[in-house]
């Protein structure tokens, strides 16, 4: 039996619980804990899980949501069997949920000058 570990990331989640709701409304929240980052990289950072963060930026925004580092991230142990097990009574056949097949008809042909 395998085990892995899953990240969560909080941040966005975080962020609306404090009614803020642009990525660019943190940005002077971080720099007043020493923390420049661009408008592109706080977007990055709130709309993605980070593969790897500073802990100065963890800290703060931890310090700057009033938040602990627990909230903003959650780790997960996940059972890789309980995983697949899960996932393999969704497989199968899509039965009637095909699309319908287009059809295109030329128009009809009208004399000239009419």
């Amino acid at each position: 039996m395998t085990k892995r570990v899953e990240t969560v990331w909080n941040l966005r989640r975080l962020m609306a619980d404090q009614g803020l709701f642009k990525t660019t409304e943190l940005i002077p929240m971080l720099e007043e804990f020493g923390v420049n980052l661009s408008r592109e990289q706080v977007f990055r950072l709130v709309t993605q899980t980070p593969e790897r963060a500073n802990l100065s930026f963890i800290g703060a925004v931890c310090a700057a949501l009033n938040c602990t580092v627990s909230d903003l991230i959650e780790v997960r142990v996940v059972d890789e069997k309980a995983v697949v097990n899960a996932v393999e009574p969704s497989r199968g056949s899509i039965g009637n949920l095909r699309p319908v097949p287009a059809r295109i008809h030329r128009p009809p042909l009208t004399p000239q000058g009419k």
